[in-house]
């Protein structure tokens, strides 16, 4: 369907310490690869949410979802439709609670991968609105885990590049309904399930080139995670 819409739901910007990407940069981008927005999922940061005025008006036609990528304990989250990033590095359930009293909207990152996903136990268990089914960083082994476990869940999916390198904009994306043009009607969606990810895994060799990437990145921060 041509109407579908589409938007990256995992994007790294210049706030990351693992990307240098602008949003301009990122936005420009979108119609190239057939997406109608992205939502700006900076690692415990929301310092980006004040550029998203500014994007809007340079970008009338696009949508752009304010959202973050908080560490917790056990793994990674995204949340979106929140002004502030959770405190950080806490315990999956206390962070959950925080986001769930401020009306934020959460998502397991990449649930089954081997850095920074949450795993099974938590995946089948936590309180969120849906599974980060297709990660553009992820194996097709761990996204197909996420898919089943949404599906046993009967949770909707989503997907999202993990943007941290403008070549990796719209390799996963997440569909909504025709009709929605708003952010707010973005966030009502993911709460009600309605929505799929779809895209591309990483295949092996693009797993060893971001696996070296990734590692020459931490040994920079000196070893410190994101």
């Amino acid at each position: 369907m041509t109407d579908v819409v589409r938007i990256d739901l995992h994007v790294h910007s210049l706030h990351s310490p693992d990307s240098r990407l602008a949003l301009d940069e990122i936005a420009g981008r979108l119609p190239y690869v057939g997406l109608k927005g992205f939502a700006i999922t900076d690692h415990n940061t929301v310092a980006a949410h004040r550029d998203l005025p500014a994007l809007r008006e340079r970008f009338p036609g696009l949508l752009f979802v304010p959202g973050v990528e908080a560490s917790t304990q056990e793994g990674h989250l995204l949340v979106y439709g929140i002004a502030e990033a959770p405190p950080p590095h806490r315990p999956i359930a206390e962070t959950l609670s925080w986001v769930e009293t401020r009306g934020g909207v959460p998502v397991l990152a990449h649930p089954f991968r081997w850095a920074h996903g949450v795993g099974s136990r938590i995946a089948k268990t936590a309180r969120v609105a849906a599974l980060e089914s297709v990660n553009g960083h992820a194996s097709a082994v761990s996204n197909a885990k996420a898919e089943l476990a949404a599906a046993q869940r009967h949770l909707g999916t989503t997907g999202g590049s993990d943007v941290h390198e403008i070549a990796d904009v719209g390799r996963a994306f997440t569909e909504f309904t025709p009709g929605i043009d708003s952010v707010e009607g973005l966030l009502e969606a993911i709460r009600r399930g309605r929505t799929a990810g779809r895209g591309n895994s990483l295949r092996w060799p693009g797993r060893v080139r971001w696996g070296i990437r990734t590692g020459a990145l931490r040994i920079a921060r000196g070893f410190r995670s994101v």
